[in-house]
Parts: C-alpha cells; sequence; structure tokens
C-alpha cells in the first residue's frame, strides 16, 4: 500500500504525534518532524542515517516566526528575506535558547528559511511549531524531487508522504550566513548567486566544510548515485575511457546522438532552471538502469549553472 497522499491533516496528526512525514517544496522534499521533539529530531537523524554534526533546516510559515527562533536578524537578512522569502533561500542566523542544539549541532546559529510550497505553507500554518525537515533521502543519496523518490527510500520507515507533485525548483535552497553582519553563501542552490548579488552587492562563497559543517551540504561527497558518475567538459572525449561499458550520460542542451548510449538532455533550450528542476530526477533515472558509468556535462559556470555544478561535483568521483 502506497504512502503517498494528500491528506493534510493526516500529517498534522503524525507531526503533532512525534512522527515524521516527508513534506514537499518547491527546492526538494523534506523529511519533517517537530522542531520540539527530541524523539522527532532523533528519528530524522536515525531514518537518514546522518551524523549528528550536520545541522537541519527549520522551516516556517511566515517572516512573523522568526522571533521565536532567531535573537538577531542583520540588515542585509532582512532585505534577502523581503526579497525572496518565501523562497528557495535559507538564512543561518543567531539562535534563541528555545531552539534544541540537536538541530544546530550545538552551534549558536539556527538555518530558517519559509518554502514557497503551497501545500507545506498550508501544514506549517495548522501546527503549532515549526518544522526541521533536511531531505527525504538518506545521508548522502539523490535527493528527492517526487513522492515516488521519497516512497522507494523510506516505505518502511515512513507513514506518509505529503503529495505536492513535483518540485519546481529541483535543488536545495541556498544557504546564506552572516560574518560580521555580511552575508556568505554557505552552500549554492536554486537561488542563483547574481540574483542575490543584485540585492545585497558582491557576496563570498564559503561552501565546503567537512569539520562540524555551518550549513547542510558543504560536504565533498553529497548528493551522490550509487552508479560510478564523472563530471567532465567533453562527454565524447569521456566516453572513449570506458569501452564496452554501459553508459549514462547527463548533458545540458545538445545531444551527442549515439544510440548505444542513454542520453538525457536536461534543457534542450538551454534554459538553467528547467535544467535544475530536472537534474535530480535524471540521475534517479539513470541510476535505476544498472548502468556501468554516469558521465554528466559540466555546465556553464554562472547563474544556476555554478549550483548545478556544485551538485554534480559533489556525486561524482571526478573534477
Amino acid at each position: 500500500m502506497s504512502i503517498i497522499s494528500k491528506d493534510i491533516q493526516k500529517a498534522v496528526k503524525l507531526l503533532t504525534n512525534e512522527q515524521l512525514v516527508a513534506i514537499p517544496t518547491e527546492t526538494v522534499y523534506g523529511l519533517a518532524g517537530n522542531i520540539f521533539s527530541e524523539k522527532a529530531i532523533k528519528s530524522i537523524f536515525s531514518t537518514k542515517k546522518r551524523p549528528f554534526f550536520n545541522p537541519l533546516i527549520v522551516h516556517i510559515s511566515g517572516v512573523e516566526k522568526l522571533e521565536n527562533i532567531v535573537t538577531h536578524i542583520p540588515e542585509k537578512a532582512k532585505l534577502l528575506a523581503d526579497a525572496f522569502w518565501p523562497g528557495s533561500m535559507t538564512l543561518v542566523l543567531k539562535k534563541s535558547e528555545k531552539i534544541p542544539d540537536l538541530i544546530t549541532a550545538g552551534k549558536d546559529t539556527v538555518a530558517v528559511r519559509i518554502p514557497n510550497h503551497p501545500v507545506t505553507l498550508e501544514l506549517l500554518r495548522q501546527l503549532p511549531f515549526p518544522l526541521a525537515a533536511p531531505s527525504a533521502n538518506p545521508f548522502g543519496s539523490i535527493s528527492p524531487t517526487k513522492p515516488a523518490h521519497v516512497e522507494r527510500y523510506f516505505k518502511n520507515d515512513i507513514q506518509q508522504v505529503l503529495d505536492g507533485g513535483s518540485c519546481e525548483n529541483g535543488i536545495e535552497s541556498t544557504i546564506i550566513g552572516f560574518e560580521n553582519e555580511e552575508p556568505i553563501i554557505y552552500r549554492l542552490g536554486a537561488l542563483a548567486l547574481e540574483d542575490i548579488e543584485a540585492v545585497v552587492g558582491k557576496i563570498t562563497i564559503k561552501n565546503k566544510k567537512e569539520q562540524s559543517p555551518d550549513a547542510p551540504g558543504m560536504l565533498a561527497r553529497h548528493y551522490a548515485p550509487s552508479t560510478k558518475t564523472f563530471l567532465v567538459d567533453n562527454v565524447a572525449h569521456e566516453i572513449k575511457n570506458h569501452p564496452n561499458k554501459k553508459i549514462g550520460i547527463l548533458v545540458f542542451k545538445d545531444s551527442l546522438k549515439d544510440k548505444n548510449l542513454t542520453e538525457i538532455i536536461l534543457s534542450e533550450n538551454g534554459l538553467m532552471h528547467e535544467a535544475a528542476s530536472k537534474l535530480y530526477n535524471s540521475l534517479h533515472e539513470l541510476d535505476s538502469l544498472k548502468l556501468d558509468v554516469i558521465i554528466a556535462e559540466r555546465f556553464p559556470d554562472n547563474g544556476l549553472g555554478k549550483s548545478i555544478n556544485d551538485r554534480l561535483q559533489r556525486a561524482t568521483f571526478s573534477a
């Protein structure tokens, strides 16, 4: 029997009873639990097999809820919130004492966002508590952008995937922290660097940290298929390195027109947003085909291309 359901009231009941529910957002599906329930939060970590040193993102329904979660909002954080919330941006801010250390990996900051998805916003409005919701996948695996992805991962572990359709943006939120009141990007994501800089000016990227990461998504190996995957500038050239192998290729917009290969084109029109929205689903598809190798094409290093390259880099074995 499927655990996929559109029943918001069922989700409210499960979450209120300290259970986990997979929830839709515009980025990826999240594995959600009550931030004030130690049982629920520990269950998120154990279900995902996620290390406790990796902090979680808190999801709220509106800016007015921030005062219960954080103690200070820098001026540039207010500008960013006005510009991009609800949306694919997470802010890392000084946390209130109410926020459990389990959520923040013992840090004095908390990651928070307002997701831009009508189903989850309605769910959050009906709950008396915020939700912690990392991506609904086993730690390090490909993130889920469809209910079926989550069900395949966790059908024996959770009771509901709240169905909100396919995720529109398809890669995780951009995470922005603050050092000396200035914004720093801790994770590239569904919000392009150029759009952020149009609001707050030039911004530093500091998105790799293996030990005690400041935010989710900073580990070198993440978002990865089980099939060995390579990220390269020249796909046709890389294919020659894998003779007699079953190969899947993932390209931006131009087909290799090779009938011996399994090929997915992310956007024939060359649209970065479309490519990002299809990225994880395409990796799920290729990963299910029992291929020997997946070869992904590196994207132009601008706009969302920078974020797509970041995800593919962390999913692959080569630079």
